[in-house]
């Protein structure tokens, strides 16, 4: 039985990897959340060791990581235009929180751990498809937060003789991201409140959507690799804006209010990535098609609109 921590577990990827690491029944899970967007109550508390704590307090760390073998740094400032705005709360959360998670993972022996990173938001606005050969030229507070952690996470499997590997999610949809501000969860929470979309740029704008339910198989096997450095987690594949907005319409039924407004500053115009180097490393098979995903993603949001979650 492997003990891991998930930290950031009681948020949309979190609840999604604990569910699906105790349904293979090999694995101990804990979760160490601050609750600030999660919240304990979608977990499986039976199955599920839960500790409320914060990666900027030591304290709360050390008592969530005594007695693991490995852990899934999750917890993080995601959101990109917020830490243009206020790059001090992205920096405190995700620059000081990973370094606090680093050393007490070297103080406690812990070897393993798992990050979750980003690709576009570190290598720029740069031709497509992304690759982890790719000069990091990050395009915000965001992208800088998450190069650090790539930096530390070598330098600490350099130095410390720890296994770090970091996971460069693309965009990440399905069931249970109501709380998300990512493109999917947002469009889908204004279509049940009849609300128009508003779309910033022409809606050329190209992005690769991967389902969480790829996204958690390839943390898992990750897990229980030996690699370490960087890895795009993706589906390898393009679409735009207006690509998607064609699915939601075919997922709902439903004719969609869409505006479009001018690009904004910071964000990435074309992003997608290759996946060769994860496939070839551990094993990460995405098998969810976008348009089987979005149904999957609509129907859940319906359901809980409609009360029957």
């Amino acid at each position: 039985m492997k003990r891991v921590l998930i930290t950031g577990g009681a948020g949309f990827i979190g609840v999604h990897l604990a569910d699906h690491l105790t349904a293979h029944g090999d694995y101990e899970v804990s979760v160490l959340d601050n609750e600030a967007l999660g919240d304990r109550a979608n977990l499986d508390l039976e199955q599920v060791r839960f500790v409320h704590g914060d990666l900027r307090s030591r304290e709360d760390l050390r008592g969530a990581l005594e007695g693991q073998d490995a852990v899934v740094h999750l917890a993080a400032d995601t959101r990109v235009i917020p830490s243009i705005e206020d790059p001090a709360f992205n920096f405190e959360n995700n620059v000081i929180g990973t370094f606090n998670l680093l050393e007490e993972c070297r103080a406690l022996g812990i070897g393993r751990i798992v990050a979750a990173s980003t690709g576009g938001a570190i290598v720029g606005d740069v031709p497509p498809p992304v690759h982890e050969r790719m000069a990091a030229q990050p395009t915000s507070p965001y992208g800088a937060s998450k190069l650090m952690l790539e930096g530390y996470l070598s330098a600490y499997s350099a130095s410390y003789g720890m296994k770090g590997c970091a996971l460069r999610f693309s965009n990440i949809y399905g069931p249970r991201s109501f709380h998300k501000g990512s493109v999917v969860a947002h469009f889908f929470k204004q279509v049940l409140a009849g609300e128009e979309l508003v779309v910033y740029g022409d809606g050329s704008q190209a992005r690769d959507f991967l389902y969480v339910g790829d996204l958690v198989e390839g943390i898992r096997v990750a897990i229980d690799s030996d690699a370490t450095g960087a890895y795009q987690l993706g589906s390898g594949k393009p679409t735009t804006v207006n690509e998607l907005l064609e699915l939601m319409r075919a997922a709902t039924g439903r004719e969609l209010d869409v505006r479009y407004e001018a690009f904004r500053a910071g964000e990435v115009v074309q992003t997608w990535c290759e996946v060769d180097k994860a496939r070839e490393g551990f094993g990460f098979d995405p098998v969810t098609s976008l348009d089987q995903g979005i149904r999957r993603t609509w129907e859940w949001f319906l359901a809980r609109s409609e009360g029957r979650l």
